[in-house]
């Protein structure tokens, strides 16, 4: 568990990477701490289905084992909103339709708010992986 504040924004950002790694929809992180004493950071992701859902679940939770366990996992049975609670920061993984529902980032308009979008420099499916061969 993170001892402080830049502990804690370094394990957000991990997850939200990670989350990225996975395809992960609108990857937003908030910061919450002066707002609320519940936690330092959420890091709200969604995904189109519910495997791709239980994937990015399963991601964040097996990269991180090593280092830090979640302290309660909520909703994996359903998949269509999975919390998991690293006291600090709280994962927020939504189907896409959940997500829109329940708009957290409304709800937390005053969090300062950092979008993570995946590399720019990292190939898709427009950029040609072999020029001219």
């Amino acid at each position: 568990m993170p001892d402080n504040y830049s502990d804690s924004k370094k394990l957000a950002l991990e997850i939200g990477e990670l989350a990225l790694q996975k395809k992960a929809n609108r990857v937003k992180i908030l910061d919450v701490h002066k707002i609320t004493s519940m936690t330092d950071f959420f890091v709200i992701c969604s995904g189109n289905s519910d495997i791709q859902v239980k994937a990015i679940t399963d991601h964040i939770v097996d990269e991180l084992a090593e280092v830090e366990r979640p302290f309660n996992r909520e909703g994996y049975d359903t998949r269509e909103w999975i919390l998991l609670d690293y006291i600090n920061v709280v994962v927020h993984i939504f189907h896409e339709a959940s997500r829109d529902f329940y708009d957290l980032e409304r709800l937390w308009i005053d969090a300062e708010i950092t979008e993570l979008n995946e590399d720019e420099n990292a190939p898709n499916a427009e950029t040609p992986l072999f020029d001219n061969l």
